[in-house]
């Protein structure tokens, strides 16, 4: 009974760790093989029995017995006084079989040896975690807010695992409370040492491919097939379906009456601007519908360097591009295809006109750039404006504007 009051001293933490007793044995076996190891410097001679059953094990030493004035004795030697201890009537060369007892280790020898049973059942616990986690990379996970920091929410789930959600990997709008609950996909586990680090995403464009699996039928039981998704978390998404049923209309299914399918997904994801579109191989048409709401007059395609000529009337320019350029950006990423706007029904006074590009010199390229978002690209589509709307719809300074516009002015008055 000494040696299994001693085990059950030692796993007495079992029930809290979810470890079955086989496995406790198992682990126990390991540890006291390494102590025997490092007291007699081999445990090749000792026979440790195990019954999970009963949760006892017992350990035997097995020694050969040679003669008392054998001096150099070696761990798997006896001499024959004291084997006659233990049997009076045992023989030089025959072997002794000896119950090791935990309690003679010595009480350091069995305090180093619980250390080293907690080290090896968290080991343990890590590996069964890092091995259940990698398989749920790219599926949604549920967990509770436990703490929120500058950087990084840490949640835990309910049996108690910490799980990581970055701040680069929350919608811009996220805000959390802790015992909130949060949906995301799990999207790497990562090794910290012994320890598995479990990241959490609610960027990835794989989190609204699953909020579209999970929310709607159709793509769950596989009628409808999400062919891409594409985002900019927290402001708009692009996502093309496809189905072989000629029956089912992809789209309407997944928006649903007046969106009522796809808003759960949309409040999810901070009202996330969501595109549905039908998926197609023609790459025109693929490209016209990414576009959409703008109407496209036509497309020219190169192949070979993935690009596409948009060629767009007037009126249709801004909603091609987009809300800070987000629509044409988004539409570009779903094609794999680099989209550039060509206006139709350019004016005479327009045909001297000047790419906003040819100014690098005198405009610095981010200001370049915030006009390009709202399709504004060349000298006189700026000089057009209002200067007022331009401060609306760009993040410029109307003092930046003015000295923008000044600049390309003097390029026509010269």
């Amino acid at each position: 009974m000494e040696n299994l009051a001693l085990i059950d001293s030692f796993s007495e933490f079992k029930d809290d760790k979810l470890i079955d007793r086989v496995t406790l044995m198992a682990i126990l076996e390991d540890v006291f093989r390494n102590a025997l190891k490092k007291k007699f410097g081999s445990d090749d001679n000792f026979d440790i029995i195990i019954n999970p059953d009963k949760g006892d094990m017992e350990i035997w030493r097995r020694r050969v017995i040679v003669a008392d004035d054998d001096l150099d004795l070696e761990n798997e030697e006896i001499t024959l006084t004291e084997a006659r201890k233990i049997e009076p009537d045992f023989e030089i060369g025959e072997e002794v079989s000896e119950e090791v007892k935990l309690i003679d280790l010595g009480r350091r020898a069995i305090l180093a040896l619980r250390q080293n049973l907690i080290s090896k059942i968290h080991e343990h616990d890590n590996t069964n975690l890092y091995k259940q986690f990698k398989d749920l990379i790219g599926e949604i996970y549920t967990a509770e807010v436990h703490h929120v920091r500058p950087r990084v929410v840490i949640l835990v789930d309910d049996e108690g695992n910490e799980i990581v959600l970055p701040k680069e990997k929350q919608i811009p709008s996220d805000f959390f409370r802790k015992g909130d609950n949060v949906r995301g996909i799990i999207e790497n586990v990562e090794l910290k040492g012994n320890k598995p680090q479990i990241i959490m995403s609610r960027t990835s464009d794989k989190f609204l491919e699953k909020l579209f699996e999970q929310e709607i039928p159709e793509v769950f039981d596989g009628l409808i097939m999400v062919k891409n998704v594409v985002r900019i978390p927290g402001e708009k998404a692009k996502v093309a379906v496809d189905s072989y049923d000629d029956r089912i209309d992809p789209v309407g299914a997944c928006v649903g009456m007046k969106g009522s399918r796809i808003h759960g997904i949309v409040r999810e994801l901070g009202n996330e601007n969501i595109d549905v579109i039908n998926y197609t191989t023609n790459t025109q048409l693929y490209i016209t519908r990414a576009l959409s709401p703008a109407k496209v007059s036509s497309i020219k395609i190169n192949e070979e360097t993935k690009r596409a000529d948009v060629y767009l009337k007037l009126e249709e320019v801004s909603k091609a591009i987009g809300r800070g350029g987000h629509n044409i950006k988004l539409a570009g990423l779903l094609t794999g295809y680099e989209l550039d706007v060509i206006r139709e029904g350019v004016i005479a006074e327009e045909e001297d006109d000047v790419e906003l590009t040819e100014f690098s010199d005198e405009i610095d390229g981010w200001v370049i750039d915030e006009f390009a978002k709202i399709g504004l690209d060349t000298a006189r589509s700026i000089l057009k404006q209002d200067l007022a709307d331009l401060v609306r719809r760009t993040d410029l300074e109307e003092e930046t504007i003015l000295e923008v516009m000044k600049i390309l002015n003097e390029e026509f008055n010269s």
